[in-house]
């Protein structure tokens, strides 16, 4: 049933007719990102490199001899080291969650699932019919496999993913089905750490215009000066990916769906902001804020698989 499956998708492949149109062009400039394979140990590198300034300048040259001032200032660093840490911890956890964790991809031999009393009829009539786009199987010609829904093909690590989101060079993986949350979590984790840091530091920062004399030595002020101004810049930065992401998260689709379906006016998947949410962090409200799902999630929730997914039945 499979093969005759994809070789009706072959020669029908709505995808080798839009390769030659202007929207598939304009995807096909993203096949120079197989260059950034060898910017992996370079971009962890550069997280830990930030981790490590941000860490330098708040707990050993600031806070952390503030411990032993006493009174107001000794409290005031107890509560900041204190938030420094549980962030970092955090933020480090679901960013090496996202870095190890597989986002999902195409199992060996899938296809769609058939009703065996009706026979391979239903199946094949999505397949027969051009216009019935969002039921057909889809065919990827680089892995010579049928496509389950929502997922696409990554030129960077050379397979198809599911429910892909996009090729993060941070992270140095693709973010799809199985990572996402992770990755939204550690852009969450960030955005707290670095406004922490950056709040932090401000008192320190001004000081640098005063005419007073700071106490410390040049590198431990030029390190504050660094991790301030980093930290401020991540913050922002951070700020609008995950607004953009928690928009995406709240209709239920991703960075390249949100591209394709432009023109769509109704998105089949959307089920609900509640529901959308819980299709990506879980219905055990306790792992909402970890990088990790629950047993029972895990079951009832074909969504995080990556292979099935629940569709608005009014679209």
């Amino acid at each position: 049933i499979v093969d005759r499956i994809r070789c009706l998708v072959l020669s029908i492949d709505i995808e080798s007719i839009m390769c030659r149109s202007g929207t598939a062009m304009a995807w096909n400039v993203f096949r120079f990102c197989t260059a950034l394979r060898g910017l992996g140990s370079i971009m962890i590198l550069l997280v830990l490199g930030v981790v490590g300034v941000s860490y330098y300048a708040v707990v050993i040259s600031n806070y952390g001899p503030g411990l032993a001032s006493g009174g107001m200032d000794s409290l005031v660093s107890i509560l900041v080291l204190i938030l420094f840490h549980l962030l970092l911890w955090m933020l480090l956890w679901s960013y090496f969650s996202v870095v190890f964790t597989d986002p999902g991809s195409v199992p060996p031999n899938w296809g769609p699932e058939v009703d065996v009393e009706s026979g391979d009829t239903e199946a094949l009539a999505a397949v027969e019919l051009p216009e019935n786009v969002e039921n057909r199987p889809r065919f990827c010609r680089k892995c010579n496999q049928l496509k389950p829904p929502r997922c696409h093909h990554c030129s960077v690590c050379g397979r198809c993913v599911l429910k892909m989101d996009h090729h993060c060079v941070w992270v140095v993986n693709c973010v799809g089905a199985r990572n996402y949350k992770y990755f939204l979590l550690f852009l969450f984790y960030t955005f707290l750490e670095t406004t922490v840091v950056a709040l932090s530091l401000l008192p320190h920062f001004i000081a640098f215009f005063s005419d007073g004399e700071i106490p410390g030595t040049p590198g431990t002020l030029a390190t504050t000066f660094l991790a301030f101004v980093l930290n401020l810049a991540f913050a922002l930065s951070v700020m609008g990916f995950l607004i953009m992401h928690m928009t995406l998260v709240a209709a239920n689709t991703t960075t390249i769906e949100a591209y394709e379906k432009k023109t769509t006016p109704k998105w089949r998947y959307d089920l609900g902001k509640k529901r959308n949410f819980e299709q990506v962090f879980g219905l055990d409200k306790k792992y909402w804020f970890i990088p990790s799902y629950s047993k029972e999630d895990l079951k009832r929730l074909p969504a995080i698989q990556g292979l099935e997914y629940p569709t608005n039945p009014e679209v």
